[in-house]
């Protein structure tokens, strides 16, 4: 979802800002803010599907179609940081350059053509970045939490400890625990089984697939004797459990601050689910919340969001509609509390509370 802004305003208003840029698998996002508080104000946010990852689970390469759109979208980026002044600023990539062999290519051209410089991270700073944007979500909510981030490429899972009785008390916020990145994600189990994606053998395949890969991090933390014992909280952040909360919510069209927060019930993402998979690739491509840029990868998603719910069964789970950007961000305003003399980028720079809404049973 973009949010558009006003080429005549003036930015100079608003102070310095920050900047945080994430490029993933599947969609190229930017977040522009300014400090508020504990937290930021938008100021600008951008948002395009560029499929970067297309074909890469079958060759080891991204492809020159994929890093042009790529491109394309990066160059925008960049126009639009440079109009405003920016204090500091990161742009990431993740699990396509990751596995890319012809990665170094990919950047080298982004920038030269872009101005930016992007930094491919860790499976494990991935996670860190998620849970830092999550954790005003999990405050005072249980002992443990559960946070999965469903991506392109691949999905996050983190175990994260909430209670502070741990190996670090001092900490004032959720410490992470343990965390296992699976080289699936909505895109490469898209390409893998491809219109068997729509078919109900074809999605149970998707499920036992990524369910089979969930078992060594449940040996290894026993997330499923812990949640019996209560006091452990789901989270998802990522476009598939957005989608099942607007879809349980019954919108006509997706809004991000009715979504955000909200907790989705066994018996709402059984729903949604049920609507979703009904509908077929055309009536996905239709439906509001989905669109045809996202029908090819909103099935293979549910199956991961199943595989996580039948390996750890819980009555709820509560969506986020934040992830990486919202993490980088809030990461660099910290830097900016104990550095206060940050220099502030030149322009033309090229590279809330919440509230939770239960959904009924």
């Amino acid at each position: 979802m973009v949010h558009p802004y006003q080429p005549n305003s003036n930015p100079e208003r608003h102070g310095p800002a920050f900047a945080a840029l994430d490029l993933g698998t599947n969609n190229c996002r930017l977040l522009i803010g300014a400090p508020n508080g504990d937290g930021f104000r938008v100021l600008d946010s951008f948002s395009r599907i560029v499929r970067l990852g297309e074909g890469l689970q079958g060759t080891g390469r991204l492809n020159a179609r994929a890093m042009d759109r790529a491109i394309e979208a990066l160059k925008t980026c960049a126009d639009r940081m440079a109009l405003r002044p920016i204090r500091a600023a990161r742009a990431i990539a993740t699990e396509a350059c990751r596995q890319a062999v012809n990665v170094g290519e990919f950047l080298a051209r982004v920038r030269t053509e872009t101005g930016i410089r992007l930094d491919v991270i860790s499976a494990r700073e991935e996670a860190e970045l998620a849970l830092e944007s999550c954790a005003p979500l999990l405050m005072g909510t249980g002992r443990r939490a559960l946070l999965f981030d469903i991506g392109g490429g691949s999905t996050e899972v983190a175990w994260v400890r909430l209670d502070g009785c741990g190996a670090r008390p001092d900490l004032s916020g959720p410490e992470l625990i343990g965390y296992d990145s699976l080289p699936v994600g909505v895109v490469s189990l898209s390409e893998r089984y491809g219109a068997a994606a729509f078919t109900a053998a074809g999605f149970e395949a998707m499920v036992d697939d990524v369910a089979a890969r969930l078992e060594p991090f449940e040996r290894i933390h026993c997330i499923g004797h812990e949640t019996s014992n209560g006091g452990v909280r789901q989270l998802g952040t990522s476009g598939t459990v957005t989608t099942l909360a607007g879809v349980a919510l019954g919108l006509l069209r997706y809004r991000r601050p009715l979504v955000d927060g909200t907790v989705l019930t066994a018996g709402a993402a059984d729903h949604a689910l049920g609507v979703l998979r009904g509908l077929g690739r055309d009536g996905l491509a239709l439906h509001p919340c989905v669109g045809a840029d996202r029908a090819d990868f909103v099935l293979p998603g549910c199956a991961v969001f199943e595989a996580i719910r039948r390996t750890w069964p819980a009555t709820e789970v509560i969506v986020a509609d934040r992830g990486l950007r919202e993490g980088v961000l809030l990461r660099m305003l910290r830097q900016r509390h104990r550095s206060a003399d940050w220099p502030t980028v030149r322009r033309g720079w090229r590279p809330r509370p919440f509230s939770r809404t239960a959904l009924p049973a």
